[in-house]
């Protein structure tokens, strides 16, 4: 279901995709403002966004799914980017204080796996936040854009599958109210569509941006388990003074 890292690049380095990163990266920097000292981790393809908080950050690395392939990131400096497992990050227990999920949720054959293994990773406290298509918008009809690809939420099935997978959603935004048409001409009205769609709260908007934060305590469900009698000792036959044989189970004290 992945969408190839080629494709991803390329979308980017395209004016649409400049268009989109853009408007996106302004949500992502409004739910969190600053990450200064804190450990970043990136997951799916969101080095377009990771360059917001790289000079910041503590550390910031970059996971892409083997499904999807990898990029060298950043291009002129040391990698922070590698290939990995996504359902078996090759980190430690509480080894990051925020992930970013992008073009990830959607394309991941098994959401909740995935979602559990950030949970892993994240320490007490972190945060969780993820870029998702939304189904209602015109990004998740148009397979131009990778927005378009993988399977899209609703706001509902998101929050469903956040506090099944022990999150706790605590912010909600959205962005690309623009609709995905390339041309030139109308990317030029990019910013009023952009400001219009969010004054009126429009449910049109291309993605979902939900941030959510680690449940520390969670409720386990109690299992009663069934007793099953066992005799002390196993019965023995004894003959009675008229010659039959009687059984008798003796018991402990």
């Amino acid at each position: 279901m992945s969408i190839d890292v080629v494709d991803l690049r390329n979308f980017y380095g395209q004016r649409l995709g400049v268009v989109a990163r853009r408007f996106v990266g302004r949500g992502i920097r409004s739910l969190w403002r600053d990450a200064a000292g804190q450990r970043v981790l990136g997951i799916g393809y969101a080095t377009p966004y990771l360059g917001l908080f790289r000079e910041e950050a503590e550390r910031c690395l970059a996971f892409m799914p083997a499904g999807q392939g990898v990029v060298k990131w950043p291009t002129s400096k040391p990698a922070l980017s590698a290939l990995v497992d996504e359902n078996d990050l090759p980190l430690p227990d509480n080894a990051v204080d925020r992930v970013l999920l992008v073009h990830g949720l959607e394309m991941t054959n098994d959401p909740a796996t995935l979602l559990r293994e950030v949970w892993r990773v994240l320490a007490a406290g972190g945060r969780l936040l993820a870029v998702v298509p939304n189904r209602r918008g015109l990004w998740a009809r148009m397979d131009t854009t990778p927005f378009g690809h993988g399977r899209p939420y609703s706001r509902t099935q998101i929050n469903q599958l956040l506090r099944e997978t022990w999150f706790t959603p605590t912010g909600w935004s959205e962005a690309l109210y623009v609709p995905p048409i390339a041309r030139g001409w109308f990317l030029r009205s990019a910013v009023a569509w952009e400001r219009t769609g969010a004054t009126l709260s429009a449910p049109f908007a291309g993605v979902h941006l939900v941030e959510a934060t680690k449940q520390v305590y969670r409720a386990i469900p109690a299992r009663r388990e069934k007793r099953r009698l066992v005799p002390a000792l196993e019965p023995v036959l004894t003959p009675s003074p008229g010659g039959a044989v009687r059984a008798f189970q003796i018991h402990r004290d």
